[in-house]
């Protein structure tokens, strides 16, 4: 079976979650289920970036143990997990022992190889973004916002020999198409690239940041944020055991657009060349959520509770609304009247009535008994021909990260379905007693529901929670395997279905 190692960004222990991570989470979480579906054997990863002055500060400024404090935000973001139906199979920690170990026994062999060296830094220093600054990141004359208070330091510090694999790095980069998606993506890393780089500084002196991971070879310094938590990537992967061989180098990176450049598109693929690691096979950089044309965050006040709508509305709700709403890699403007008017329209009108009406009618006309189908006349032939376009389609679309086009086809399909009960009319022909009324009858019933089967199957990955209530009604368990489950075959004939339900209720 074909392995799938699949990441997000690890969430920084420095705050609560909200919509941003939780997008991130459904989008990788949609791509796992879809890569399962296809077959394959996936390892889908998460988890908590635990080090650094922020958090230390954060756990000073309470008066308790920086480790309490990660443990905190860590049940957080892995209850927001549980409520939004995540199937991560691994939350990795930076705080965890495999990590710290991979992570010294890396920088230790950088060390050995003459890859790692001190020097002393004297310069511009933002602790809010934790990172050494120079004159070229000033705008118009001033440092951003984003840095906070920025002061001049001078200190000792160990440097990781960065410039050094640059030329390489814009080759690879050159002669490999799609290693970041989407495409435009790459560009702007290129654009990055034409200027020289610098040195990485990768410590921290003891005396003004304690809370990381020691350096293997000078206990005075400990580690600076990318090679602890960058590495996460490689310890969750069983780095030193024989499942690292399974699943290394991953086959994709999720990250957001803001930590593409120069974090997970020139440190971390120059870290691995470094160490001998083969590169990640893609990166996938998503856009941000924006309310009225600015970025959400907790700064400007602009931020969404992303579990109290899971909670109001139900999680798969949620995740219907972000996977349709934003095309991934550009940004998405967010607003409660359009997650109402997508929950009323799409989810309610399209979808939920017709499961409804489905089972009502089968109950009624038919004593729950799915039919056999007796006619294949133009309504069966068009909507079967519609059935196969759209699964092409939406097969394409999902193997792209085009989720939102894929689902705009499927739920095409799913109006498709009502148009085609609207066209064969089982209410009328239900008042017949006329033969070939009732074969039409029969046919209709059969149709609709075959094509409820096939659409729910498609819904899989987005709504896992609502497939598995609509195959409960139609007898059947949740689809895992499209392979198997995505052709035209009447498999429910004669099968009984369950009672009549609402999926998505209109008072909420």
């Amino acid at each position: 079976m074909k392995s799938f190692y699949i990441t997000t960004a690890i969430d920084y222990a420095n705050g609560s979650p909200h919509l941003g991570h939780a997008y991130e989470k459904v989008l990788t979480d949609v791509i796992a289920r879809t890569n399962r579906l296809l077959g394959s054997q996936v390892k889908f990863v998460t988890g908590l970036d635990e080090h650094g002055q922020k958090v230390q500060q954060g756990a000073q400024s309470e008066g308790i143990e920086p480790l309490e404090r990660c443990n905190r935000i860590a049940e957080e973001f892995q209850s927001m997990l549980l409520q939004l139906g995540i199937s991560n199979d691994d939350y990795i920690r930076t705080t965890q022992e495999r990590h710290k170990k991979v992570v010294s026994l890396l920088l230790q062999d950088l060390y050995d190889r003459g890859e790692i060296y001190q020097a002393e830094y004297q310069g511009f220093y933002s602790t809010r973004a934790e990172q050494f600054l120079q004159e070229k990141d000033k705008v118009d004359g001033k440092w951003p916002e984003i840095f906070g208070e920025v002061t001049e330091i001078t200190e000792k510090n160990y440097f990781f020999k960065l410039g050094k694999y640059q030329g390489w790095l814009s080759k690879h980069l050159n002669e490999t198409t799609g290693f970041i998606e989407p495409a435009h993506r790459q560009n702007q890393v290129l654009e990055f690239l034409k200027e020289p780089l610098n040195d990485l500084c990768i410590s921290r002196p003891k005396e003004r940041l304690s809370w990381g991971i020691p350096l293997p070879f000078d206990s005075e310094y400990v580690t600076y944020v990318w090679f602890d938590a960058l590495v996460n990537y490689v310890s969750a992967a069983g780095f030193g055991d024989e499942s690292f061989e399974k699943f290394w180098p991953a086959d994709l990176h999720v990250i957001g657009k803001d930590i593409l450049a120069p974090p997970h598109a020139v440190y971390w693929p120059i870290m691995l060349k470094a160490c001998n690691l083969a590169l990640p096979k893609q990166i996938l950089a998503h856009g941000w959520w924006t309310v009225s044309g600015s970025k959400m965050s907790k700064s400007s006040g602009e931020t969404v509770d992303p579990l109290g709508l899971a909670e109001k509305y139900g999680a798969d709700a949620f995740r219907y609304f972000v996977m349709r709403e934003m095309t991934v890699g550009n940004d998405a403007e967010f607003s409660a009247e359009r997650f109402e008017s997508r929950y009323r329209a799409d989810l309610g009108n399209d979808l939920g009535n017709l499961v409804s009406r489905l089972l009502h009618m089968t109950a009624a006309y038919e004593q729950g008994i799915v039919p056999t189908v007796d006619l294949d006349e133009e309504p069966e032939k068009k909507i079967k021909e519609h059935w196969n376009s759209t699964k092409d389609f939406v097969l394409d679309c999902f193997s792209s990260f085009q989720f939102s086009q894929g689902l705009d086809k499927a739920f095409a399909f799913i109006r498709g379905i009502n148009k085609y009960a609207d066209e064969r009319t089982p209410w009328k022909l239900a008042k017949s007693d006329e033969p070939e009324d009732r074969k039409a009858l029969r046919t209709c019933l059969g149709t609709m529901i075959e094509s409820l089967r096939l659409a729910n199957t498609m819904l899989a990955p987005v709504m896992p929670s609502v497939h598995e209530k609509i195959n409960d009604r139609l007898g059947l368990s949740p689809s895992v395997s499209w392979n198997d489950d995505l052709f035209w075959d009447h498999r429910l004939a004669e099968k009984k279905l369950g009672e009549k339900t609402i999926l998505f209720p209109r008072e909420v």
